[in-house]
């Protein structure tokens, strides 16, 4: 039944596709364009109706019709084709049969990279488990091309076993989520679903339908450079401020030093000179009450800076990203009971927990269509630790199964 599975997600990892934050096309990159022709001829191959790509957007998407009479909610699934910012060229994935759950696994020749217990104790979870590895010069592309894998698996035998009732089924495998662009131009109304999942998690059991509300600030600081022999009351210097802002900000309130549903400012990147100095911060908090605060920190600090001077020295752009799905998800729990059940039928024990991020599902849940994610297996993603097990890609596609069955019901 899954014999297509580990093939299909061979062959996609093998394909670049990793997009471009600086782009000003949609998609970012032209590598997932060519992917989405390949994704979309194979939809068409299996057998789905509707398949189309999007070139406003880069989506493939396709239907999986009802195989019954009766009228019962419409799923769909969705995953992203892009990988994030980390080498992606010429993936050449390892493959580990049957771990014996203690060994460490050397994933270059000259083993400056191991996988081991130390560094990453979920190893010992994959006992007897085939795993998938990269060459350690390279990610995997897991996140999230186990998730097309999946999708595209379970489609497959629900094509092949019509005697596993169903209600309408649409798939989508969208570009640019790793940049954060690619579910802004998604097209909800086309997709018309009542509700989907994406399958973008991690370990087995993850069902996550809380997340993150983000916000991004970019500072402009103007100094003002003189010779600093004789700089005593007329040099001001953008980097010291860049310092001081940063200085304003709770120390412990950082990505290093929070977890679960504490948030935190985070200092992604910050240039200059005494002269002229920018930095990029990214917000993140669960509660919308405390993302708001978070926000008017922001600001406070810069009235606190700017005082002193008789011009304003400290420019800040701020905008939101994006927000917490559980807001909409929590009006109509049961899309989680369905994820939860199936899970549990398949003596899978459901990890419900906030995600420390967000997912094209936090964007298209406030578009209109509530949407969750799913597990779909990869540990250490975005760079050369990522690994996933294969037993856990088949259990994946037996949740995608078990939930239209049970929504059939």
């Amino acid at each position: 039944m899954y014999e297509n599975l580990l093939p299909r997600f061979l062959s996609y990892v093998k394909t670049e596709t990793r997009s471009n934050p600086k782009s000003s096309t949609i998609p970012s990159t032209q590598t997932q364009v060519a992917f989405a022709q390949v994704l979309k001829k194979e939809l068409e191959e299996l057998g789905l109706s509707e398949v189309v790509y999007h070139e406003k957007n880069g989506y493939v998407t396709a239907t999986l019709p009802s195989n019954i009479d009766k009228v019962v909610r419409s799923i769909g699934f969705i995953s992203h084709m892009d990988t994030a910012d980390f080498n992606a060229v010429n993936v050449n994935p390892q493959i580990v049969k049957e771990y014996d759950g203690v060994s460490t696994i050397s994933l270059d020749e000259a083993g400056n990279y191991t996988l081991n217990l130390k560094e990453f104790p979920q190893l010992k979870n994959y006992q007897g488990e085939t795993l998938i590895t990269t060459d350690g010069h390279t990610l995997l592309g897991a996140d999230d091309k186990a998730g097309i894998a999946e999708i595209m698996t379970a489609m497959e035998i629900l094509l092949a076993h019509p005697e596993i009732k169903h209600g309408k089924i649409r798939v989508a495998f969208g570009p640019d989520e790793e940049i954060g662009q690619g579910a802004d131009h998604f097209d909800v109304a086309d997709f018309a679903v009542d509700f989907a999942y994406t399958v973008d998690g991690g370990p087995l059991g993850e069902l996550q339908y809380e997340t993150f509300n983000a916000a991004e600030v970019n500072l402009t600081i103007q100094g003002k450079n003189v010779h600093p022999g004789t700089a005593k009351n007329t040099m001001i210097n953008a980097l010291q401020l860049a310092i001081d802002f940063h200085n304003e900000l709770p120390a412990d309130e950082v990505p290093e030093k929070t977890e679960g549903y504490e948030g935190f400012y985070h200092l992604c990147e910050l240039n200059g000179t005494p002269e002229e100095a920018t930095a990029q911060y990214i917000i993140r908090d669960h509660d919308k009450a405390r993302f708001e605060a978070r926000k008017a920190e922001i600001l406070r600090i810069q009235e606190k800076l700017n005082a002193p001077f008789k011009e304003e020295r400290i420019q800040v752009e701020m905008h939101d990203e994006y927000y917490n799905m559980g807001e909409i998800i929590k009006r109509d729990f049961s899309i989680i009971d369905l994820a939860e059940k199936a899970m549990l039928e398949l003596n899978i024990t459901p990890i419900i927990e906030p995600v420390r991020g967000g997912t094209d599902g936090s964007k298209i849940s406030y578009m209109g269509i509530p949407t969750p994610n799913i597990f779909a297996g990869g540990e250490n993603m975005h760079g050369r630790y990522e690994f996933v097990s294969l037993q856990t890609m088949e259990k994946a596609v037996d949740v995608l199964v078990k939930i239209v069955a049970l929504n059939a019901q």
